[in-house]
């Protein structure tokens, strides 16, 4: 199940029914879970995880250096979760030394052609990277968020769980769980609505929906300044796990809301 022409160093720890296709490079440091297929013409450097029965495709580079002028070749990593779909020409770089050193991926999400993850980044479970989408350094992505194609986040960025982010767009702060962001004026968003369809798909319930709704009016349509509206959101929370959540991601925000 490894190509002959595949080269993998000494060092490197592959599992049980792993596949390796022609020319690709496992590099030092570097460890594979069991039933992960890799590709032909794949590079994967150390030091670098990756855990079961993920599918990397060809051209796809994992764990290479940060590509950051302040990385000096300190030890940092990149850790993968499993069985996430790593589509052809991906790239995944490890962290920097001055970010938290690691670069980590959950479980079950999709990168599609071509999408970058940056240094840095904490991606979580079950999210969905559009052809030509991309991350700066150092962003967080919560489960269930969804890049559309050639859509980005700015460095620092957070993006809430199950929040959309539209075609061509640039997250350029956080964006609060549930929403949608689509494109404004240039490459910047804003906030046009809550993820409705993605909501449904994932079993909320009509109720839930409608909660969330209603904090959408008092976080983004409301006119209220962010203070105001929190303090409007917390008459809701006790009733609700998904404004808990709102909240909190609210009180955890470093680059304030994309509102």
């Amino acid at each position: 199940m490894i190509h002959p022409t595949a080269v993998i160093d000494p060092s490197a720890s592959i599992g049980t029914g792993v596949s390796i296709g022609a020319y690709s490079i496992i590099g030092a440091e570097v460890e594979i879970g069991d039933g992960t297929e890799i590709g032909p013409h794949v590079v994967i450097s150390g030091p670098t995880r990756i855990g079961r029965d993920n599918r990397i495709f060809q051209f796809a580079s994992i764990g290479a250096e940060p590509q950051d002028i302040k990385f000096a070749g300190e030890r940092t990593e990149l850790i993968i979760g499993d069985r996430n779909l790593i589509r052809e020409s991906v790239t995944i770089n490890r962290g920097t030394g001055f970010g938290g050193g690691v670069t980590r991926i959950g479980n079950d999400n999709w990168f599609l052609a071509y999408v970058h993850i940056a240094h840095d980044c904490q991606v979580g479970n079950h999210t969905i990277f559009s052809s030509y989408s991309g991350l700066a350094g150092h962003v967080q992505v919560d489960d269930w968020a969804i890049f559309s194609s050639y859509a980005g986040a700015h460095q620092f960025s957070k993006i809430g769980t199950h929040a959309f982010i539209g075609m061509s767009c640039l997250a350029h702060a956080d964006v609060a769980p549930y929403m949608i962001l689509s494109k404004d004026t240039e490459q910047h968003g804003r906030i046009r609505g809550i993820n409705a369809t993605g909501l449904k798909r994932h079993g909320f319930s009509a109720e839930r929906i409608a909660t969330i709704k209603r904090a959408h009016r008092i976080l983004f349509r409301s006119g209220l300044s962010l203070q105001d509206a929190r303090e409007q959101l917390l008459t809701l929370r006790e009733d609700s796990q998904d404004i808990r959540e709102l909240l909190s991601f609210i009180d955890a925000s470093e680059r304030s809301l994309v509102r």
